[in-house]
């Protein structure tokens, strides 16, 4: 990537710009947090929660890959690895809610939805804009553009997912929505861990040929 990293080297966030761009991106996935999963809970939707819990995981993985730049490539890389730990777990939990919900099928609020969502949708594409040019970097740099990138994705899918509640007038569509989400959180949580894998591995073995030389 010209201008943040050399030839073989992957960028790792050592950059005042980029820490600043951090920064603005965590405060926008705090707030949206907080609107979402309240408007979540409101309109009984399972998508607009699902996406909520996304913008609260960002805030925190966003902080820690704030806190890791600078730090050893081991750090950096259980850290991303962590974060697709994450992932999985969030993955579960939204199977394992949206299940729950399959045998309820409360209609969420349609008008709810879309609005949420198309305001969710506008604060991840600021995000993945701003995060552009960052988007292959190491695996700690790279997570947060995977997940600001999957976030505008989910954002969609959530307003398309209100587009069919509004049209069936039932839950079905918000509830298949919620489980592709799930679905999202896996494959970025695969590509997250097997980045961060093969860094720290190629570390390790940097490090016993440097004590053999």
């Amino acid at each position: 990537m010209a201008g943040c990293c050399g030839h073989d080297k992957k960028f790792d966030g050592m950059s005042d710009a980029y820490k600043r761009i951090l920064w603005w991106i965590i405060a926008i996935n705090g707030v949206m947090f907080v609107v979402e999963m309240s408007a979540g809970v409101s309109a009984n939707s399972q998508s607009l929660q699902a996406d909520a819990l996304d913008f609260l995981a960002d805030t925190l993985t966003y902080g820690a890959s704030l806190w890791v730049i600078g730090k050893s490539i081991s750090l950096r890389s259980n850290v991303a690895m962590a974060k697709g730990s994450s992932l999985v777990l969030m993955s579960l939990w939204v199977f394992g809610s949206t299940i729950y919900q399959f045998f309820v099928l409360t209609t969420p609020n349609a008008f709810t939805m879309g609005s949420v969502a198309i305001a969710a949708f506008t604060a991840n594409v600021v995000s993945v804009l701003l995060l552009m040019r960052y988007k292959d970097g190491d695996a700690n740099v790279r997570s947060v553009w995977l997940c600001s990138r999957n976030d505008a994705i989910g954002n969609l899918i959530v307003l398309a997912a209100a587009s069919g509640v509004w049209f069936t007038n039932s839950a079905w569509s918000d509830l298949l929505v919620a489980l592709i989400m799930a679905g999202l959180f896996l494959s970025s949580a695969w590509q997250i861990l097997k980045q961060a894998r093969q860094e720290k591995y190629a570390h390790q073995i940097s490090e016993q040929k440097g004590e053999l030389g």
